[in-house]
């Protein structure tokens, strides 16, 4: 059980910042003056990249847990 959540660590760390450093910039883009459908088209960047960048956590997570750790071995 150990060595499972060790292998989650980097990951779980990286994604938080990951997520900080996006939310940052939706933040901002929020707060500043321009017409509207510019800062809907600039939060779409920012908020897609967190969306990946969970979705890869979560796959990273399910690897982990059934034990298929190494994609690369299978090649």
């Amino acid at each position: 059980m150990k060595k499972k959540v060790r292998k989650l660590i980097a990951p779980v760390i990286i994604t938080c910042l990951v997520v900080t450093y996006f939310s940052f910039f939706l933040v901002m883009t929020v707060l500043q003056y321009m017409e509207l459908w510019i800062k809907l088209l600039a939060m779409l960047f920012p908020l897609g990249f967190i969306g990946v960048s969970v979705f890869v956590l979560l796959e990273r997570i399910k690897e982990v847990r059934s034990g298929e750790e190494d994609d690369l071995s299978k090649y």
